[in-house]
Formats: structure tokens, C-alpha cells, sequence
């Protein structure tokens, strides 16, 4: 005998999972280094595609930092950072959107295409998408101890999300694939944060989940352990006590503003992992760290 599972058992023990997504929008962040892997890459556009044949509607919001960085490189643009943030002049905003609303986005949504559903890609300009304003940010200088403001250029974040674009295509069974880039109320492009886009779209569509892709399992508690569950104020107590710390803060802080939003969970998990999504969704567990109110 095998020790293969059967697919019976497989699809039975999936059938809840389906009931409870059927016509539901899930906000799919796709980003990372696995994004530059052609089998990661296709493996994702099939599992998206399948999603949408089994009756959910993805929305995919991709990101592009080492595709970026490889166009700066053979442009031989340098980047500059400030506190840990990539400043944003005109010439490197050129790039940013060349890249993130060219090549990348084709790309993502022709590998679901490729899987037999038709994928779209746009950017948050079009149709009036992304309405963003700059970021702006303060620091403490440890010099001088005297509050100062960033000028990140043109770096953005959302003000509003006009989701008519967005229901038209889910409403033709066509997934919408979203490159970060904001337009403000006079006519500025601006960089954002992926993970900042997909929260506030999370929540402007009311989604059932927000899945976010990264290069870690999801949260670690302290004995290093992933934790499969956390409320709002449990992630918020664990920032406080300093065991949620560094880069995870701001992927914990993007999924408190989509629960805060009406998304009903949020999930950071690990996009290298093969059928990431297929297995957070429709597997006892899932695959991740889910926050929730």
C-alpha cells in the first residue's frame, strides 16, 4: 500500500473549506524573492488560477524590490535610504513604475492567465484605483533628541480605494492583478508600500482573508514556535513587550489595518512554501499566523 494520501480523502477533507470561500474575495500579496523564480512563480499563477475555478475571487497585489534593484543596477541608479526607506526622487519614481506597473505585473498576471483563467493587470492608477497622498514620517534624532520629518519624495500611501474597477473585473470572473503605484488628487504618482496596498484594498473590498506572502513562516513566539493564531490584542501586547519585533512590526501593523477594516482575518505565511495558499485555505491549520479581531 501507498503512503500516498488518497485525493478522495484530499477533496473530502476540503469540502468545508470551500462552503466557507465560495464567492468570497481573498487579497492575495505576492512579493519577495520567490517572485523572481520561474517554477515558484508559475506554481503561484496555477494555484491563483485554481482558486477562481473553485469558485473564490482572488485579487492579487504584487510587489517588485529585487526586480527594482536589478533595473537600478543595469541603469546605474543609486538608492538612497533613510531609515531603512528607500527615498523616491523623480528618476528613481521613473524606474519604480517602469518596472512594478511593466514587466513585473505582466508577468504575475500572465502566469494565471497561462494556468486557463484569465488575469488582468493593472496598476492603482488605473480607473482611479489607489488615491494616495505622501507618506509622511517622523523619526527622533538620537543625536539631538529632536523630532525630525522624512522627505521620502514621492512615496505615498492610500488616502482612498475606489473599488469599481476592481468589481468589474471580479464580477467577469477576470482576476485583477494590482502593481502598488497610487496617483494623488493632482495628478502625482506615487511609490507604496505593497503591503500597505493590499491592506487598504483588503478592507475596502470587506474580504474574507488577506494572505501575505513573505520569505518567513509567519509570527514566532518566544520560544521560537510559529503561532498558528493571534488576536489584534495579543499582536499589539506582543509589539509592546518587544518579541514582536523588526521587519515583522510593520507586516503585523499592515494586518491590524485590514482587520480594523472589516477584513475578517488576516494571514502572514510563507509564499516559498509549495501551495502556500491552497494550504492556508483548505487545510486544518493553514499555513501560517491568522490575526483577527
Amino acid at each position: 500500500m501507498s503512503d500516498a494520501l488518497d485525493p478522495m480523502q484530499i477533496l473530502s477533507a476540503s469540502l468545508p473549506y470551500l462552503k466557507r470561500y465560495d464567492d468570497q474575495i481573498i487579497v492575495v500579496k505576492y512579493g519577495g524573492h520567490a517572485m523572481g523564480e520561474e517554477d515558484t512563480a508559475m506554481r503561484f499563477g496555477r494555484d491563483i488560477a485554481l482558486l477562481e475555478q473553485m469558485g473564490v475571487n482572488p485579487v492579487v497585489v504584487h510587489g517588485g524590490g529585487p526586480q527594482i534593484n536589478a533595473m537600478l543596477k543595469r541603469l546605474n541608479v543609486k538608492s538612497t535610504f533613510v531609515q531603512g526607506l528607500r527615498v523616491t526622487d523623480a528618476e528613481m519614481l521613473d524606474v519604480v513604475e517602469m518596472v512594478l506597473a511593466g514587466p513585473v505585473n505582466k508577468q504575475v498576471a500572465a502566469s494565471i492567465t497561462r494556468a486557463g483563467v484569465m488575469a488582468v493587470g493593472i496598476s492603482g492608477k488605473d480607473g482611479g484605483l489607489v488615491r494616495a497622498r505622501k507618506l509622511s514620517r517622523t523619526y527622533r534624532d538620537p543625536g539631538s533628541n529632536i523630532e525630525q520629518v522624512l522627505d521620502l519624495g514621492f512615496v505615498g500611501e492610500p488616502e482612498s480605494i475606489d473599488t469599481r474597477v476592481l468589481k468589474l473585473l471580479i464580477g467577469a470572473d477576470i482576476v485583477p492583478v494590482i502593481a502598488p503605484v497610487g496617483v494623488g488628487v493632482d495628478g502625482q504618482t506615487y511609490n507604496i508600500n505593497a503591503d500597505t496596498v493590499a491592506g487598504a484594498i483588503a478592507g475596502a473590498l470587506g474580504a474574507e482573508r488577506m494572505l501575505m506572502l513573505t520569505d518567513v513562516p509567519g509570527v514566532l513566539g518566544q520560544d521560537g514556535k510559529l503561532i498558528p493564531e493571534m488576536t489584534v490584542a495579543e499582536v499589539k501586547a506582543g509589539i509592546e513587550a518587544g518579541w514582536i519585533s523588526g521587519g515583522m512590526i510593520p507586516k503585523v501593523e499592515t494586518c491590524i489595518y485590514a482587520v480594523e477594516r472589516g477584513v475578517k482575518g488576516a494571514v502572514i505565511l510563507d509564499g516559498r512554501v509549495p501551495h502556500a495558499v491552497l494550504r492556508e485555505l483548505f487545510t486544518e491549520g493553514g499555513a501560517g499566523t491568522l490575526i483577527k479581531a
